[in-house]
Order: structure tokens, then C-alpha cells, then sequence
């Protein structure tokens, strides 16, 4: 049964059988949920739903109905519109942060001595700029004046930590020598004193800590911008856990900074809305959102459950479990991970850990967050990824995570399919639909510039392929045209570029892409879901002609990603337990049934498919018996004929409504 979130600006139709998570939405979760569609007009915003869901969404034409989102829609209306999902409970909005900071005359002063102490600090980093650039030395300086910023910032407190560490994986509002030394901040942040960090533990829990813990490290784990993390044992089972502690009396100080930004950004809405194409307030509700959130660990809590759910059936990927009965607001246990950190080549290698099988499964394990769940780890930094000693990979910290939805995904999908077809107009038209150009953006100029990006980062091969070198060039890119990175995308960059980095810490001649395409490859050639089907189609066609080399190119990855799959220990420790079955060859039933079906049913297809078989005036008999010498050791004939002939009912029954269909429109 379907029901319709009403309390959101525009109405999302989603299935009751989904889990909803409170403080948000699981729309866009890896769990094949029926996502709505989002197409921005020039009048308003439609908000369609998916076919999919269609019984609390239909007119009963087969068409979806429209909802429509006036043209005053709020900043964090349009985030939710470019985004593809509705959130019905959200932790933050302007009113609420309005609310906070101005409840009394004891917090407006407050919040006056905070402003001031800002405008102080910043007045005088901002003063020495202006006099660098006017003695003309400002070029020369910027190492030293990027390392006092970033000082300034762990001055200034939580938000701004978190600011810097948001600035250093944006370069379309920060050059790229100030982004390099913030990068700092996402490892090196002071921890605050045992005693008071014990002190909140207690508090949370209401008892003890020796009444629930027999042992707890004297020293931080880990520190960063908003807590710490402490090793324990708890008392009852012996287990050994990990305590992550909220940072003292900071939701104050968070609320005061974020009405000042927003304040700030209020007065900046024009210079943005030139550079960037879109206002400065909406910028700031995207940092304040993922801000609140993070402040938040029960949502941190429900981020691990998501994830274990996502991986539950993969046995090489290691998710914590959180103890939820002694976790709070500002209190998280979770399970310790026994793992090596990913920063120790030498130590993985001295565990007997394959490192070419381990990059395999945390490269494919990424991809799969990003485009299969639409759930990804945003803070992948070494010290949150783990080499277990069986091949597996562990992830910890599940703050800052980003969901994508069904349709950022598909566009995903469609940019990798017009990078591999070299159609660099409709990649810049995927730049507006993933929301990095502002709707109604000429985006001619912009072609040349991604042209000239990625034949020279991909004219060379998969062996010269790296994310960096890109990165740095669509750096540059962004700085000169009115390109603004979402929130969500600059940790999905972030996130590839930390995991390329760890990849080439841990073998320096690795190569990304090397990984990657296998990995899509494989999902292009198996997965059922008709979109990627869609996409098969478009990479295998070029010109109106079919592309033999890139399906016999598509079949050599595809084998390639399971044989380097199936060898990992994990897997195979997994398969002699009996408690899941190792894909040892590409299970192309179902694609094979789908291309059967679109021949017999698609007349276009099957027009140039026989073209492309009788191309040149010459039967391309070879490339058929190539293709079959590349699948015959990965599928069983007989029961591929089987599967074939059991569908058959099924393909006669459409051919005669396709034709019944043809007739009646004749008429």
C-alpha cells in the first residue's frame, strides 16, 4: 500500500513496506525504493512521482500527476528539489536557528559578544590581506597566510573547524594552495581534557563509568571537530568498544555561528549568485544541514544501521554495530574495529593481506555506496578505513554521510556513458541536471573547457588516469565559470580523491579506473534495472551503429572485476562456511532474456543490430563467434535455453499487443 508525505512543500509518494527513519527520509536509500522524478520548468517546479509508485499517484491514465512548488520556494526547498528527495523532519531551518540564538536577552548578548569576537578575528586576517595585495606581496606570502587561517579557525571554535574542513573540498569558492592547508584540519584538530569528556559520558549514561565499563583508554583514539573517540571494555561481555564523546557546550556556539553566517550570507547574495549561479544562503543551509546532523549521533547511530543493512550480504566489507541502549545525543558505542590502518603498507603486507584483492574490494565497495545505494561514507580519510586481517575492508565513523537519489544516480550514470561516447555537450547538460550550473546556464563555453579536461586526462589511457590530475583541472574550471559544487558532491569528490590517495599509499603504481570500469562494466551487463539497461544500450550504439569492440571490451572487465573479486580471502573463507554463494562468472541470464526480448520487439534495435551484421555489404559472422568465445566459459547454454524458452509465452504475448497497438493507431 502507498501513501503520500503531505507535510513537506511538495508531495513524494514512496512505499509503507520502507522503514522511515525519524529526523528524515530514507527516499533515496539503497533499497530499491520508488524515488520521485524532479524536472525544474521555467513557470515552477514539478515534483512527479516514479511510475513505480504508482496506485497513490496516478490520474489513472498511466500519466503521474504534478505537484507544483511556487517560484518563492525557500533556499532549503530548492536543496530538496535539486536533490530529488523530501525531508519531513530536518534538524535545521533559518526559523529554528532564529529561534535558538534569539530566545532571550541573556542569548542575545551572547550572540553580540560571539559577533564581536568574530568580526574581531576575521577583521584583522582579513586587514593583512588587504595589506599583502597593497605592498604587492601577496602571491608570496600565501603559504604563511593559508597556515595562520587555518590556526584562526581552531581559534574560533567547532563550526569553524568545520567550515575550514568544508572550504578545503571546495574550489569553487576557495583557491587551491588555501584548500591544501585546510586539508589539515580534517586530522588534526586538539582533543578536550578526559575529565570532562568522562563527565558527558556519564551523563548520558546515568550511571557510572565503571558500572558499565571494566576498562577505558587514559588517551584519545581520535579527535576531530566535534567529538573524540576513547577505546573501552564493557563489564558485561568483555567486548571491546569504541566511545565517541560530543565536544562540551558546543550547540550554542553552532546555533550563534550559523545565524551569523546565514546573516552574512544574506548581504553576499548577489556577488554569489554571479560567481556561483545560485545565493549565498543556500550555501549556508547546506553547511548548517549537514552541521546539524552530524551534532546529532543518534542520527550517526542510524547511519551505521543503514549501512549495515546496505552490506549485509557482503562479506567483504566490514560494518560496526552500534550498542543503541547506551548510545545518546551526544554519547555513541560502537563495536571496536581490529583493523590496520590503511596509512601502513607494510603492516597490511606483514598480515599477509593481498593488497591488489584489498584495493579491489574498497574501490568496487565505493562505487557501490555511490551508485547502487546512494548512500556514501563523505569522510573517508585514512584513519577511518580499516584492512581487516582477512581481506576484508572496515569503515568507522558514520557522521558525515550524503544520499543521492535514484535520479542523481541515473545522471551519474549517464555522465560516465557520455564520457565514454565523447558527447561533451550533453556532460555539460548533466552538470545543470546534477545541479552544478544554475537552470536556463548557456553552457557553450563550457563544452570546449570539459573537452579539452578529459581528452587530455583520458586521451592517454587507464594507465595515466588519475582523479588528482582531473581534480585539478576541473578545479581551475570551476574558479572561472558560475559553477557551484553541492554539498553532496564535493564529499563525493572529496571521498574519490581520499581513496585514490589511500590506494596509491598502499601501491603507488595503482590505477584507479583500473578498478572502476571492471566494476561498472559488470553492472552494466548484469543488473536488471531498466535505467542501466537503457544505458547498456547507449554505450553499445554510437552513430546509429553498434560498437563490437566496446561489448567485447565491456565482457573482458566485467570477467576481470569477478576474477579479482572471487580471489579475495573473505570471499572465499565466506564460500567454504556455506553462508553465501561466490560470484565466479558473470551471471548474464537476464540480459541475455532482455536483449532476446528488445530484438524481437524494438524494430529500431533490430534494424541496427542486422545492419550492423551485414555492414560493408559483408556478414560480420567473426564478430558474433568473438563475442561467444568471450561468454562461453560464463554461461550454461542448455539452461540459458531453458530460461530462454520459459519467457517465451511472455515475448509472444507482448509482440501480439505491440502489434494490436500498431494496428489501432493506424486507424
Amino acid at each position: 500500500m502507498d501513501f503520500v508525505l503531505a507535510n513537506c512543500t511538495h508531495a513524494v509518494s514512496f512505499s509503507a513496506k520502507q522503514r522511515t527513519l525519524k529526523g528524515r527520509s530514507t527516499l533515496a536509500r539503497g533499497r530499491k525504493q520508488k524515488v520521485s522524478v524532479i524536472r525544474i520548468s521555467n513557470s515552477a517546479t514539478e515534483v512527479s512521482g516514479s511510475r513505480a509508485a504508482a496506485s497513490g499517484s496516478s490520474d489513472g491514465s498511466g500519466e503521474s500527476k504534478k505537484w507544483q512548488v511556487p517560484k518563492s520556494s525557500t533556499a532549503l526547498e530548492l536543496l530538496d528539489i535539486e536533490r530529488g528527495v523530501c525531508i519531513p523532519f530536518r534538524k535545521y531551518s533559518p526559523e529554528t536557528v532564529r529561534n535558538k540564538v534569539l530566545e532571550s536577552r541573556g542569548a542575545v548578548l551572547s550572540l553580540i559578544s560571539r559577533g564581536v569576537e568574530i568580526v574581531w578575528s576575521l577583521g584583522l586576517y582579513w586587514s593583512t590581506l588587504m595589506y599583502d595585495c597593497f605592498v604587492g606581496r601577496d602571491e608570496e606570502v600565501v603559504p604563511f597566510r593559508a597556515q595562520q587561517l587555518r590556526n584562526l579557525l581552531c581559534n574560533l571554535g567547532p563550526s569553524f573547524i568545520k567550515a575550514g574542513q568544508v572550504l578545503a573540498n571546495r574550489p569553487d569558492i576557495i583557491r587551491e594552495d588555501y584548500m591544501n592547508e585546510l586539508c589539515i584540519l580534517q586530522d588534526d584538530v586538539p582533543p578536550f581534557p578526559n575529565e570532562v569528556a568522562f563527565n558527558i559520558i556519564e551523563e548520558e549514561l546515568g550511571r557510572p563509568l565503571e558500572a558499565v565499563f571494566s576498562k577505558i583508554s587514559s588517551r584519545t583514539i581520535a579527535a576531530a571537530s566535534l567529538g573524540q573517540v576513547y577505546r573501552a571494555t564493557l563489564r558485561d561481555s568483555g567486548e571491546d568498544v569504541a566511545i565517541k564523546v560530543q565536544r562540551p557546550k558546543i550547540e550554542p556556539i553552532i546555533y550563534q555561528d550559523l545565524f551569523l553566517f546565514r546573516t552574512l550570507a544574506s548581504f553576499l547574495n548577489g556577488i554569489s549568485l554571479q560567481k556561483l549561479g545560485c545565493n549565498a544562503e543556500l550555501i549556508v543551509d547546506e553547511f548548517g544541514e549537514k552541521l546539524l546532523e552530524e551534532l546529532d549521533y543518534t542520527l550517526e547511530a542510524r547511519n551505521l544501521e543503514d549501512f549495515l543493512e546496505n552490506f549485509k550480504n557482503d562479506p567483504t566489507v566490514k560494518i560496526p554495530r552500534v550498542y543503541k541502549q547506551l548510545s545518546g545525543s551526544r554519547v555513541l558505542v560502537m563495536e571496536w574495529i581490529d583493523g590496520i590502518r590503511c596509512t601502513d603498507p607494510q603492516a597490511i603486507k606483514n598480515a599477509g593481506i593481498d593488497v591488489d584483492g584489498f584495493l579491489t574490494v574498497g574501490v568496487s565497495a565505493a562505487l557501490r555506496q555511490l551508485l547502487e545505494f546512494g548512500l556514501f561514507h563523505g569522510d573517508p580519510h585514512p584513519g577511518n578505513i580499516f584492512a581487516m586481517r582477512d581481506g576484508r575492508i572496515a569503515y568507522v565513523d558514520f557522521g558525515n554521510v550524503a544520499v543521492l537519489s535514484q535520479l542523481n544516480k541515473q545522471i551519474l550514470i549517464d555522465a560516465v556513458v557520455h564520457a565514454v561516447n565523447e558527447d561533451y555537450a550533453e556532460m555539460a547538460n548533466d552538470f545543470t541536471r546534477l545541479g552544478f550550473l544554475a537552470p536556463g546556464t548557456d553552457v557553450a563555453p563550457i563544452i570546449p573547457a570539459l573537452e579539452a579536461i578529459w581528452q587530455n586526462s583520458a586521451g592517454k589511457g587507464l594507465s595515466d588516469f588519475n582523479f588528482r590530475s582531473v581534480t585539478g583541472k576541473f578545479n581551475q574550471l570551476v574558479y572561472n565559470y558560475p559553477i557551484r559544487i553541492p554539498e553532496r558532491f564535493s564529499l563525493v569528490i572529496r571521498s574519490l580523491l581520499t581513496q585514490e590517495g589511500i590506494c596509491f599509499t598502499l601501491k603507488p603504481n595503482f590505477k584507479f579506473l583500473e578498478v572502476a570500469y571492471p566494476y561498472v562494466a559488470k553492472r552494466l551487463l548484469t543488473d536488471p534495472n531498466p535505467a542501466l539497461r537503457e544505458r547498456l544500450i547507449q554505450v553499445l550504439f554510437k552513430d546509429g551503429m553498434f560498437q563490437w569492440k566496446r561489448l567485447e571490451n565491456l565482457i573482458v572487465l566485467a570477467k576481470e572485476n569477478v576474477v579479482k573479486m572471487s580471489s579475495n580471502p573473505a570471499l572465499q573463507k565466506n564460500d567454504l562456511q556455506g553462508s553465501g554463494k561466490v560470484e565466479k562468472k558473470l551471471d548474464l541470464k537476464d540480459t541475455i532474456k532482455d536483449g532476446a526480448r528488445l530484438f524481437l520487439l524494438d524494430a529500431g534495435i533490430r534494424r541496427q543490430l542486422l545492419l550492423a551484421l551485414t555492414e560493408d555489404s559483408q556478414l560480420h559472422v567473426q564478430e558474433l563467434v568473438d563475442v561467444y568465445r568471450l561468454l562461453e566459459d560464463q554461461i550454461d547454454v542448455p539452461s540459458m535455453a531453458l530460461e530462454v524458452a520459459r519467457d517465451f509465452p511472455n515475448v509472444v504475448r507482448d509482440l501480439m499487443l505491440a502489434w494490436t497497438e500498431s494496428v489501432l493507431s493506424d486507424r
